[in-house]
C-alpha cells in the first residue's frame, strides 16, 4: 500500500529543505508518510497538478520559485488569496478532495518579527515578487510606517504598495537605503548561484533589523554586513520553518513539534 506523501514543487529545486524539514517532523511524530521534491518547470506545472488532482495518495505541496503565481490558475482559491496576497505558496487536499492554494509565507515570516516594535516605523524590502506579496501582505498587517519598495519594475513596486494600502515609494534595485526599522530581502538575490544582493547599509539606525529569506547560503553576505555593524538580523530558516510549521498542518492533520526547533536547525545546518 502506498505511503500519502506531499512535496515540494519548483525549478530548481535540488537546494530545497523543505524535505529535510517535514520529513523530521513526520519521524518526530510517527507518522507514516513521506515528503519529497520535485523537479517541476513552468511547462509542465498543468499536467503536474492534472496529476496529483487524481492521485488519492497526495496530500499537498509546498510551491517556490517560479511557480508561486501561476499555481493560483490550477488550485481553488477558496480563501482569496488571488486578491490578496497574490502568490501561493502552498496547495493542499481539502476535505471534499479538491486542490486548494493558500499563503503560509505571510504568517512564516511575521512570526520573528513579533520581537520587535515596527508598528509605524519606516520599513525597505527588496522584491515586488511571489515572496515580496507575501511580506508586504504581513508588514500592512503589522502596521509599519512608510515602505521603500526596489523592485526592477519600479512601476509594478508602486502598484503593490498600492494594492497593500502601505504608504511609502518604489526605487529600482541599487539606490541607496534609506533609514529604515527594518530592511528585508525578499529576492533571490544572494542565493548559491545568484548574484550577490549589495546594499549600503550605513543609513540604518543601530536598532534596525536585517531579514534575509534567502536560506542557501544561511549567512549571505547582506547578514554578514548587518552583522559587521552590530545590527539584528534574521536568517532565511526563520521563515522557512515557520511557513512549512503551517503548510504541515494543512498536509497531515496535525501540529508539528516546534519545540524541536533548535534540533531542526541544527539538522539544517550540517
Amino acid at each position: 500500500m502506498a505511503l500519502p506523501y506531499a512535496e515540494v514543487i519548483g525549478d530548481p529545486i535540488a537546494h530545497s529543505k523543505s524535505p529535510k524539514i517535514h520529513g523530521f517532523w513526520l519521524k518526530a511524530l510517527g507518522i507514516e508518510a513521506d515528503y519529497r521534491a520535485t523537479h517541476v518547470t513552468p511547462d509542465a506545472l498543468p499536467a503536474y497538478f492534472a496529476a496529483r488532482k487524481a492521485d488519492p495518495d497526495w496530500r499537498g505541496c509546498n510551491i517556490t520559485v517560479p511557480h508561486k503565481i501561476a499555481a493560483l490558475d490550477h488550485v481553488e482559491d477558496r480563501e482569496d488569496v488571488r486578491t490578496t496576497i497574490g502568490a501561493t505558496n502552498t496547495a493542499f487536499r481539502d476535505v471534499d478532495g479538491a486542490l486548494v492554494g493558500t499563503n503560509t509565507d505571510a504568517a512564516g515570516f511575521a512570526a520573528p518579527l513579533k520581537a520587535f516594535n515596527l508598528a509605524g516605523r519606516p520599513v525597505t524590502v527588496i522584491g515586488a515578487g511571489g515572496a515580496g506579496r507575501a511580506v508586504l501582505y504581513a508588514l500592512a498587517g503589522i502596521g509599519v510606517g512608510p515602505v521603500t519598495l526596489f523592485n526592477r519594475n519600479v512601476d509594478k513596486g508602486a502598484a503593490l504598495l498600492s494594492s497593500f494600502g502601505l504608504e511609502g515609494q518604489a526605487l529600482p534595485i541599487g539606490d541607496a537605503v534609506p533609514p529604515s526599522a527594518l530592511v528585508v530581502n525578499a529576492t533571490s538575490l544572494g542565493m548559491t548561484g545568484q548574484p550577490v544582493l549589495d546594499l549600503d547599509l550605513s543609513a540604518l539606525p543601530g536598532d534596525a533589523v536585517v531579514y534575509d529569506i534567502v536560506y542557501a547560503p544561511l549567512e549571505t553576505a547582506l547578514l554578514a554586513a548587518a552583522r559587521a555593524r552590530g545590527l539584528a538580523t534574521i536568517d532565511g530558516l526563520e521563515m522557512l520553518i515557520g511557513q512549512a510549521a503551517v503548510a504541515f498542518e494543512r498536509f497531515f492533520g496535525t501540529t508539528p513539534p516546534r519545540e524541536r526547533d533548535a534540533e531542526l536547525r541544527a539538522i539544517l545546518l550540517r
